[in-house]
């Protein structure tokens, strides 16, 4: 493996660092304001764009890990028109 094999795999553990700690900072008491949701998008968006040239699937993993928690969470509220909690 030459240098570049040894700075590919380097890259590829950083990108798993940095994808654990931003799905640490993906919690929902974490991302309570507008300006924090945004915040996570753009560090979500930034870190797929690094993983689309990684063939590390552990980044792969983390990216669609990441991709999940932008989707919002759904719940049934009502249920035949009575409430549910």
């Amino acid at each position: 493996m030459g240098k570049l094999g040894t700075i590919d795999i380097a890259l590829d553990e950083v990108l798993v660092n940095l994808a654990t700690i931003v799905l640490r900072l993906s919690e929902p008491d974490v991302t309570r304001t507008p300006e924090a949701r945004r915040a996570l998008v753009q560090s979500v968006h930034q870190y797929a764009v690094c993983a689309a040239r990684s063939t590390d699937p552990r980044v792969h993993e983390m990216k669609t890990k990441l991709e999940e928690t932008l989707k919002p969470s759904l719940r049934i509220v009502a249920s035949d028109g009575v409430k549910v909690q």
